[in-house]
């Protein structure tokens, strides 16, 4: 069976965001506004899309 995944996607630029959430977004591989990145569905990737929330959006 397939793994479930995610769309991640960057709805707001990074300019004026802690260090912290700088690194979370580089870690899901998001770098411009409007990427789109399709990452396996795990505890971990969930996490770090929760700590970013407000600078991403789900995609189905």
């Amino acid at each position: 069976m397939a793994a479930k995944t995610l769309k991640v996607k960057l709805v707001k630029g990074i300019a004026g965001t802690r260090g912290d959430q700088r690194a979370t977004l580089a870690g899901l591989g998001l770098r411009r506004v409007n990427q789109v990145v399709e990452l396996v569905d795990t505890p971990s990737v969930r996490g770090m899309v929760d700590k970013v929330g407000h600078l991403v959006r789900l995609e189905d």
